[in-house]
């Protein structure tokens, strides 16, 4: 065991027969080789971190997005299950309507109790009473600017009018808007906005509705075309307090 010792200790250290600048610029080498491969596998450490933040961020969005979806679905069976009035639809974009989407029943998260009716488009109030409304349109804009000009902005609006006999004609109760598409630097290529831009315009309130009421969504008609289909991005609700 001792001999071992002395042999490893004795290949470990500089031979007697090199000189000492040689042993320390052996040294200097073997310590700068040492920082390089640190340098490689910390680097290999935090690229690999990323991936797994990228990936855990989009699996959480996902996750998110599915569990409003459900517990949109369970809060709309509680209400039902309740007796309380209250109806949920989801819109698809038609080009023979001028100033709204088409508003559908019979889809995957339609749900209507307590006398609340679609009727023409719009929904009916059957008693008097206090009540949330609330509704979405999604869009999908095209945000490309042709060679030598800047990306125009595009101004999303969407609103809930309020059809009543306490007041002549519709009446806004719900507006919202946002910009979209942010303006590129003049130049060529490189100052082009590239792909779609999505959004969303989320409105929702309590109000004191009247029997026979009745309420209906607007878009600006020159955006229908951008409306976004599907569960969960376009929809438009009511339910009694």
């Amino acid at each position: 065991m001792d001999v071992d010792c002395r042999v490893k200790m004795a290949a470990a250290g500089p031979s007697e027969s090199e000189e000492p600048h040689q042993s320390a610029a052996r040294t200097r080498a073997a310590c700068h080789s040492g920082w390089k491969c640190g340098a490689a596998l910390l680097a290999v450490a935090l690229c690999v971190a990323g991936v797994l933040c990228f990936t855990l961020h989009k699996g959480a969005q996902e996750q998110s997005h599915s569990l409003e979806i459900d517990g949109l679905t369970r809060n709309l069976r509680q209400i039902s299950s309740s007796g309380r009035a209250a109806i949920h639809l989801e819109g698809v974009s038609n080009n023979l309507l001028n100033s709204s989407v088409q508003w559908k029943t019979q889809v995957d998260q339609y749900h209507s109790s307590g006398g609340l009716r679609l009727e023409g488009n719009e929904v009916v109030v059957p008693t008097t009473g206090l009540y949330f409304v609330y509704s979405q349109a999604s869009f999908a804009v095209s945000c490309k600017a042709e060679d030598h000009k800047r990306a125009e902005l595009v101004h999303l609006t969407y609103m809930v009018d309020r059809w009543s006999d306490s007041y002549p004609g519709y009446m806004t109760i719900l507006h919202s808007g946002r910009t979209v598409c942010q303006q590129a630097p003049p130049g060529g290529v490189e100052a082009r906005a590239k792909g779609m831009w999505l959004s969303a315009v989320y409105v929702g309130a309590v109000f004191h509705l009247n029997a026979e009421d009745r309420l209906r969504t607007v878009v600006d008609k020159k955006l229908l075309p951008s409306v976004v289909n599907g569960s969960g991005k376009t929809f438009f609700g009511v339910f009694a307090l």
